[in-house]
């Protein structure tokens, strides 16, 4: 059964279909840049329809963004590439899916798996500033390390832009 995109999934049957009924994911998609600290970051924007969810407490599909990205330093070697990165269903690691819009705000709100060892999980918000130009801020939350959580030697850079009202322009 279909419902509006922003319903909220705990409250409905399992299985339920959360649909962009009125297209408001489809601004965002697109290749976007934006530099911070020295580094080139690209943004590849998609829309993925009907995507599963499997929460072990709830199954659901909904139509979500999705985002894979590029970071560069300043020399243009590559820190970290998720473009090329094929992703299981129940992979969290590295993905951003878009959780839910604020239509109000022009914002659009993704739940990010952080890196290896899920270290910079947390959310990402992009506002939609015009046709070419989306602001990005990323909410890292904290995670506590050990040896059997995370092998020593395993790289837990956060390469994207911790910060709060970068600019991204479309390309």
């Amino acid at each position: 059964q279909e419902y509006p995109l922003n319903s909220s999934y705990m409250k409905l049957p399992d299985n339920s279909y959360l649909k962009d009924l009125n297209n408001e994911l489809d601004p965002y998609v697109g290749t976007y840049k934006g530099n911070f600290e020295g580094h080139e970051i690209t943004l590849f924007i998609t829309k993925q329809n009907y995507k599963f969810f499997d929460l072990k407490i709830k199954k659901y599909y909904q139509d979500v963004l999705s985002i894979k990205y590029i970071v560069k330093n300043s020399s243009g070697v590559i820190l970290q590439n998720t473009q090329s990165m094929n992703f299981q269903p129940d992979q969290l690691r590295f993905t951003m899916y878009s959780t839910k819009t604020k239509p109000l705000q022009n914002t659009v709100v993704f739940y990010y798996g952080g890196t290896n060892c899920s270290v910079g999980w947390g959310d990402i918000y992009l506002k939609k500033l015009n046709d070419t130009q989306i602001s990005w801020e990323y909410r890292p939350n904290d995670i506590i390390l050990d040896d059997n959580k995370c092998s020593p030697g395993t790289d837990i850079n956060i390469y994207l832009p911790e910060t709060k009202d970068l600019i991204f322009t479309k390309q």
